[in-house]
């Protein structure tokens, strides 16, 4: 038994070695090494601008961005499940930071940042990766494509040097209040913006191996200093990045402060619990090889503690920057760590070279980022699925736009459940014609039939089977079933040959189900129980009520029906 335990518990902690000890393990050579540097420099090029444009987009200064890079970045690489994974900032966060920032300051966020990172680290100790990848496709494209609306909105103002009064972070006001201070429109600055987006379109359509990202900043610095444009730079607007990482410092820390980040911190452990196991998946599908989902969660974790203090913002895995570095020819974490490594070289060695981008290039950075996100192609696509998945597509992306990013999660995996549960009780078949779930009409004065039997089976047993997975609603509909019968029959033989699996709610209506024959007098009889739902039942404690038996098959459940004492 001990031998056994200290097995158990070996395997358990297995789970959670980082890929980056895994490689070192197999054997590491100065060519991978060097494979490894190549494509972390790659990545690095491509995730300095991203991380200064999404900081500013999220309510915040670049200089956050980068921290969040060199931190996060280095520790998701560092500690995760994933070979290719890589880091940072990323847009999902951009709707929930900016409106955290709002409400209750940077250090609401820090604070926020660091709940979300505990949570995520209890959830991967808790084994619960794998069931963060079943959030539904419609909630994830609903709530991506409206964060893309939302980010491309933001940028209204910086490509078209608008000044405005205040900036909501409302959407529908946020459009009210441009259209109010579209007579402040800056042609040099919305030029700077086109000729960004021109670079960029450029790279992707003639040289997509470019840096596309760093040419159009570039361009557009190099315009602004050369042709003496007035336009709004980081300079001007967050005066000189800092050329270190501050030191890390904690937040103020209260109980009504707690309770007040509380759904903020959810909502970001959730985004960087889906989006950096979206982002592990697709690094597996590239490579062949196969993440540890729950020790990606808890560098997620580790990751956001990390970043949040040492004035960073929160972080995930990047699926754009991931397959970048692959691309790159990456072949272990080393890669990833070796990014974070050199945008920490940028910052001490170029940080005053920051100060001369425009905020309209960055602008332009964000404007493609938005167009990326929203997955318009992949939109239409589920606009074709059933009538219910499209009902949560849209919900979830609405809701995003006119509420909140908690809300609109909130309400759509709550719809989805909902849906699932209509469908999967709509598989579930009585043999009597019974339906799980019954039309919404009156039945008052509708008339209890006598359900017919077959010839060999005696009149005082009733016998019935389901089909499909049993959950509560198939539990529920069985009583409705009983209370039909004119007269209680001494058993009740219910079989279960073809549910393939049981959970505990079902478990839990099945037991009342058995409670409620046991007071009409009637015995249950389970038969043909499958060995994954006898596991669960029995663990459960259903088996040991005096009223209910099991029986292989239905003629020995038959037989013990006739044993039944009148």
């Amino acid at each position: 038994m001990l031998r056994e335990a200290i097995s158990a518990r070996a395997a358990y902690w297995r789970l959670y070695v980082p890929k980056l000890v895994t490689v070192l393990e197999e054997g590491y050579d100065l060519a991978r090494f060097r494979a490894d540097i190549v494509a972390g420099l790659t990545v690095a090029i491509v995730a300095l601008p991203l991380s200064m444009a999404l900081a500013v987009a999220s309510n915040t200064t670049p200089d956050r961005g980068l921290y969040t890079a060199i931190v996060a970045g280095f520790l998701i690489s560092a500690l995760g499940g994933c070979r290719f994974q890589i880091g940072g900032p990323t847009g999902a966060f951009v709707v929930v930071v900016f409106n955290v920032i709002a409400t209750h300051g940077y250090d609401g966020l820090v604070l926020a940042t660091l709940m979300a990172g505990l949570m995520l680290m209890l959830a991967g100790f808790a084994k619960l990766g794998t069931f963060v990848k079943y959030v539904p496709t419609p909630v994830v494209t609903g709530f991506t494509s409206g964060i893309a609306l939302i980010i491309l909105s933001s940028q209204v103002a910086e490509v078209f040097g608008l000044r405005l009064d205040r900036n909501p972070s409302e959407f529908v006001e946020k459009w009210n209040a441009y259209a109010s201070a579209m007579d402040t429109f800056q042609p040099a600055t919305f030029a700077v913006a086109m000729a960004s987006l021109a670079a960029i379109i450029g790279c992707r359509l003639w040289r997509p191996q470019w840096p596309m990202f760093l040419i159009a900043i570039g361009v557009g610095a190099i315009a602004v200093w050369a042709l003496s444009l007035p336009v709004t730079t980081i300079g001007t607007r967050f005066g000189a990045l800092p050329a270190t990482l501050p030191m890390p410092q904690l937040p103020e820390i209260t109980l009504m402060r707690v309770r007040e980040l509380l759904p903020s911190a959810f909502t970001i452990a959730f985004l960087a619990g889906v989006e950096s196991l979206l982002s592990a998946v697709v690094a597996d599908g590239m490579t062949g090889r196969r993440h540890r989902s729950n020790s990606e969660l808890v560098a997620q974790g580790a990751a956001n503690i990390g970043s949040a203090l040492f004035g960073g913002i929160p972080a995930t895995g990047a699926i754009a920057r991931t397959a970048t570095n692959i691309r790159a020819g990456a072949y272990s974490p080393v890669a990833g760590i070796a990014h974070a490594l050199f945008i920490l070289l940028f910052l001490l060695l170029l940080a005053p070279v920051a100060s001369f981008i425009p905020l309209a290039s960055l602008g332009a950075v964000l404007v493609v980022v938005a167009w990326n996100m929203a997955e318009v192609k992949n939109f239409r696509h589920l606009l074709k699925a059933p009538p219910a998945d499209r009902a949560v597509l849209i919900t979830t992306f609405v809701l995003t736009l006119i509420t909140d990013l908690t809300t609109a999660i909130e309400v759509g995996v709550v719809l989805a459940a909902l849906f699932f549960m209509h469908r999967m009780a709509n598989a579930v078949e009585i043999s009597t014609a019974a339906k799980v779930i019954d039309d919404d009409v009156d039945d008052y004065s509708r008339e209890r039939t006598v359900y017919e039997r077959r010839t060999d089976i005696p009149d005082d047993v009733e016998v019935f089977r389901i089909d499909g997975p049993f959950f509560f609603g198939a539990a529920a509909r069985l009583g409705d079933v009983l209370e039909r019968l004119r007269t209680p029959p001494k058993a009740f033989i219910l079989r279960m040959g073809n549910v393939p699996l049981i959970d505990a709610s079902g478990v839990a209506a099945l037991e009342k189900f058995i409670d409620d024959a046991a007071r009409r007098g009637t015995r249950t009889i389970l038969c043909n129980v499958q060995p994954d739902v006898e596991q669960v039942i029995r663990a459960l404690g259903l088996t040991t009520k005096p009223s209910v038996s099991l029986a292989k098959n239905l003629q020995k459940a038959l037989l013990a029906a006739q044993e039944i004492a009148p």
